[in-house]
């Protein structure tokens, strides 16, 4: 076994897919802050704000004011530099702090491929995506042609476990057999040409997506591995994203998703790719002079340094990652309802969940009490977000108790009366009202405070 494992760290594959992934990933994220940018979602969901959700454990990170948009601008341009292989490694540790930090500012931007983006740019760190087709070549006047194959198989095996695991989180009695909450989300997209006042309708579509989507995600990966079906299983990549991101709001993600998958094809298809690069770049005459690009050595092989670190470091990571998303298990109650484990766990699109949460002020001497009006410390879109998840509202009851004793209330406790809808059911209280939230603490244990759900979901 030590030595199987031995032969496959030594094993060397060529260099283009991975300076292909680099390029591609470097475009994607560049774009993405240029997106941010433009549609003035800095300003609106950062700096407007009066409050922001905190993760637990990151509660010192916190929008930097004006200053927010200088953060993008490093996060922009060190994408930009990542693509062109440019000081590739402050680049990436450079994208990876600073698109992690634009990513802890607020939990309610929080979405599953953020995530990934974060991780991915972790690995990137430690992986030689510079070895070829880079700037970085022509300053160290050397290009390398091979690189350990690890390196690329661990981009394979981290979009294996985003795919294989949404597929897994699939498998429950909601999704498979109520069609649920695509029998909510789907007809709602009437306004589609052709399909949306007709298709979109249909109950049985609603079960088709619901179980296609999940066969999709469980069996992407393999498709993707093996040769023969890997053409075959790019289509379908493209199809669903693109199907995906006509009917959701998901921004950059499908894109990035199917440029990702591209690391699966062979060292030819990215060889192909780079010429054509190279062709447009000699026609915008940003190439160097051929006489430059001569003296560049060609080196067979890249050796990673400090590779007895890194393998451990790597293989810390990824048990991590298979045992993370199912840390739910250690929790007594209903995953969807509690919601404790279940971000950072794949676990994309899996529910509709509607709530409203009316706050009560109290001072525990006298009773007296008023209503506080969320929409005087909350946007619409964080006190939708708010309203159903159980973290947030623990958090927002701190706030709102930390507010009002800075304005000279005494003796106060912070109550909730809320409700909440899941997945079409009927709404039902969610929050015991008579728990006096400010004087609960947030931590990894089950909240004692939330309201048993009045339902059973079977499945992982």
């Amino acid at each position: 076994m030590k030595l199987s494992i031995s032969t496959y760290l030594n094993k060397t594959t060529s260099a283009a897919p991975l300076a292909v992934f680099r390029v591609f990933f470097g475009i994607m994220m560049g774009l993405s802050i240029v997106r941010f940018w433009y549609n003035d979602w800095i300003d609106l969901l950062y700096i407007q704000p009066k409050f922001h959700f905190t993760y637990f454990g990151f509660e010192f990170i916190k929008p930097l004011g004006v200053y927010t948009y200088v953060l993008f601008a490093i996060c922009g341009i060190a994408a930009i530099f990542v693509a062109l292989g440019f000081k590739y490694r402050i680049a990436i540790i450079t994208f990876f702090l600073s698109f992690t930090y634009i990513e802890l500012m607020d939990k309610t931007t929080y979405l599953n491929h953020y995530y990934f983006i974060t991780l991915l740019s972790f690995i990137m760190i430690f992986i030689p995506a510079n070895a070829h087709f880079s700037v970085d070549n022509i300053f160290r006047r050397k290009t390398y042609q091979n690189i350990p194959k690890w390196t690329i198989d661990s981009i394979k095996l981290l979009l294996g476990i985003v795919y294989f695991y949404a597929g897994l989180a699939k498998l429950n009695s909601d999704w498979l057999f109520k069609a649920m909450p695509l029998k909510i989300w789907l007809p709602s997209k009437y306004d589609l040409p052709f399909i949306g006042e007709n298709l979109m309708q249909q109950n049985w579509f609603h079960f088709a997506m619901s179980w296609s989507g999940m066969l999709y995600d469980l069996c992407i990966p393999f498709l993707l591995l093996y040769k023969k079906t890997r053409w075959f299983a790019f289509g379908l990549v493209v199809i669903f994203h693109v199907f995906t991101r006509v009917l959701f709001p998901i921004g950059m993600f499908p894109f990035i998703m199917i440029v990702s998958t591209l690391i699966f094809f062979e060292a030819n298809f990215h060889l192909k790719i780079i010429t054509f690069f190279k062709r447009i770049l000699s026609f915008l005459s940003l190439q160097s002079k051929p006489e430059n690009l001569r003296k560049i050595e060609a080196v067979s092989q890249f050796h990673i340094k400090k590779k007895a670190i890194v393998i451990p470091l790597f293989a810390a990571f990824f048990a991590i990652q298979m045992l993370f998303p199912f840390r739910y298990l250690l929790y007594p109650n209903e995953l969807f309802w509690t919601e404790e484990g279940y971000r950072l766990s794949w676990r994309v699109m899996l529910m509709e969940k509607m709530g409203i949460a009316t706050f009560k002020i109290v001072d525990s001497e006298t009773g007296s009490f008023f209503y506080v009006d969320n929409k005087d410390f909350l946007t619409p879109f964080q006190e939708k977000q708010m309203s159903f998840q159980p973290d947030f509202i623990l958090e927002y009851a701190h706030y709102l108790g930390d507010h009002f004793t800075s304005q000279g209330h005494k003796n106060v406790q912070v109550f909730v009366e809320s409700y909440v809808a899941l997945n079409g059911r009927l709404s039902q209280p969610y929050i015991d009202k008579t728990v006096d939230l400010y004087a609960e603490k947030e931590s990894f244990k089950p909240k004692h405070w939330i309201l048993p759900f009045n339902d059973d979901i079977k499945g992982l």
